[in-house]
């Protein structure tokens, strides 16, 4: 490719409303281009990288069974009906009719559809286990897409779907599958993401892993601890606490004038916010019933347990919505007799001596112990968020650190969510009817792009992976109107061409700082420089994009040395080469 026909624009200035590198990059480096809040067209220097990436996850997935197949982006909803989806999901799914006024959907994810390519066709327990996957645009009306293609409304997915006669043999199939995407990710050049625990969401099923790369910018929060290597998203993530020992006192109503906060509270009794036990209310979406959580006051609920306990989705409480007897700001468990369900948080388990409200304005009660003040038996669950410091529940040290974190990848054992539901079924060895077990597997393909340009970068532009590389060499030709640079730099581009090289070959009458400038944003893995004074002396400047090498090389063997050099490159993101590591 000659960069004098390439199309796409390369300038200096940062772009409006954008924060995250790998978004400014990626627009200055001419690789994408906005269409909608979230939608974007992929230039060719994008479309090759995703095309690479795309390889490599069909190479991975056909190396452990995988067949690959093609669903409709476009499905209709009667497909969603029957797993129950169509009511439960909430607007991210796209639905709209026909023009025969039939209920229509785009899709999201592809369950409903592998479901319905299979369950005719696997009819015998001789038929199972298999996998199938794509790699397909679909469409997700997210609220929140930010980061150029690391949080999108369309996006290309690489979805894959495997089917059991057995949890056990799922299981196994399962950590083929995880071990199969750390190997993808070392290949397409990050290596250090790792897999955490996570909540299943809207997918269904009991056990998920997501792939996180360890990012600032990353909007996951991540759990870990580096004294056992426990890995955790926070939204799964227990919060084990040690409550300081205080000895019991007696429950006694004191005046708190004008302290609705904990700070408040805190500042005025002269105590730390791990001394008070406050309310968090929220309202159930399924029936708009109140829930009041009494938790530590220096604790944050975390709001997917809690929909998770409650098997609701669920929305902060606003008081002034509800008309309501409840003294909001001096809420406690003594004398609270609203109706609303009532969750004590576990980190109140043990706690002596502590302050929380008494329901009556301006006052709060000094004193409490939870278990002795609340006449019946308390049932503690665990809705709060983990922090820095907490206890590992694997080696039980005060050792959680949080960090922050992108989900390149996601893997769930379904069960029998989709199978049951739409009714799918095969006959076993005795002739019995049986409902087989799902998993399912998806990578993004533009966030995974874009991740790998947030990770590999410097303050110039990306620096890709010569696995995923839009092009393998750049040639920059320096006064390209000298005849000898003109010619010496078309004969190493067709030499290079022909012994199958990827090249990019800067052909432009422009200035040098220009021509590194675009190149940079560009990010080739080897740049080849030729120029008036290279010439003259036979030879050519090679260079590495991240600036570990930089070499004259005789021009006479320039291309055959160029060729071992981007094979040496490659076998390091071969499936062997990770394999070993």
């Amino acid at each position: 490719m000659k960069m004098s026909q390439l199309l796409g624009l390369r300038f200096k200035e940062t772009p409006a409303d954008c924060q995250i590198a790998s978004q400014i990059l990626m627009l200055r480096g001419g690789y994408i281009k906005g269409v909608g809040n979230g939608i974007y067209s992929l230039f060719t220097p994008t479309k090759r990288i995703t095309q690479k990436i795309e390889a490599i996850l069909r190479d991975e997935m056909d190396r452990i069974g995988g067949q690959e197949v093609m669903f409709p982006v476009t499905l209709p909803a009667d497909l969603w009906k029957e797993s129950g989806r169509f009511e439960s999901v909430g607007s991210e799914l796209l639905r709209f009719k026909d023009r025969s006024g039939n209920d229509m959907i785009l899709g999201m994810t592809h369950e409903e559809a592998a479901v319905h390519l299979a369950r005719n066709t696997a009819q015998s327990y001789a038929d199972y286990p298999f996998m199938i996957y794509q790699i397909q645009t679909k469409f997700r009306d997210e609220p929140r897409a930010r980061g150029g293609l690391i949080r999108v409304r369309e996006f290309t997915m690489k979805d894959a779907y495997s089917f059991h006669t057995s949890q056990e043999d799922l299981e196994n199939y399962y950590k083929e599958c995880y071990d199969a995407y750390h190997r993808i990710f070392a290949r397409v050049g990050i290596p250090e993401v790792f897999a955490v625990k996570s909540d299943s969401g809207m997918m269904g099923g009991k056990v998920a892993h997501e792939f996180m790369l360890p990012t600032e910018i990353g909007e996951d929060t991540l759990v870990i601890c580096d004294e056992c290597d426990y890995r955790s998203n926070m939204e799964v993530a227990p919060c084990i606490v040690e409550n300081e020992v205080a000895p019991d006192a007696e429950l006694e109503m004191v005046s708190t004038p004008d302290t609705k906060t904990i700070d408040e509270l805190c500042e005025l009794l002269k105590i730390t916010p791990k001394q008070t036990c406050k309310a968090v209310l929220y309202r159930k979406e399924i029936d708009d019933s109140l829930v009041v959580i009494f938790i530590r006051g220096d604790l944050e609920v975390n709001e997917i347990k809690l929909r998770n306990y409650l098997k609701s989705e669920i929305r902060p409480e606003n008081a002034d919505e509800h008309e309501s007897d409840i003294t909001y700001g001096f809420i406690g468990p003594v004398g609270f007799n609203a109706k609303a369900s009532i969750i004590f948080d576990r980190s109140l388990i043990g706690t002596h001596n502590l302050v929380t409200g008494a329901n009556k304005t301006d006052f709060h009660y000094i004193g409490f112990t939870p278990e002795r003040d609340i006449p019946s038996p308390i049932d503690f669950i665990d809705v709060a968020k983990t922090y820095d410091g907490a206890i590992c529940p694997i080696c039980g040290k005060k050792s959680i650190k949080t960090i922050r974190g992108i989900e390149v990848g996601n893997i769930f054992q379904l069960g029998t969510k989709y199978t049951d539901t739409m009714n799918m079924r095969y006959s076993d060895k005795n002739g019995e009817m049986q409902t087989p077990i799902m998993g399912c597997y998806g990578i993004g393909i533009g966030r995974l792009a874009a991740s790998v340009c947030e990770a590999r970068r410097d303050d110039y532009g990306p620096i890709w992976p010569i696995s995923i590389a839009p092009w393998q060499v750049h040639i920059c030709a320096l006064r390209s109107d000298n005849p000898l640079v003109a010619e010496t730099a078309n004969r190493v581009y067709s030499e290079l061409l022909a012994k199958g090289v990827e090249v990019l070959f800067d052909d432009r009458p422009v200035s040098a700082g220009f021509m590194f400038s675009d190149a940079d944003l560009l990010g080739v893995p080897i740049r080849i420089t030729i120029s008036p004074k290279t010439c003259s002396r036979g030879v050519a400047e090679v260079s590495l994009r991240d600036k570990s090498f930089k070499q004259d090389m005789q021009l006479d063997t320039l291309t055959d040395d160029i060729r071992n050099m981007v094979d040496e490159l490659l076998s390091k993101f071969s499936h062997e080469a990770v394999m070993t590591r």
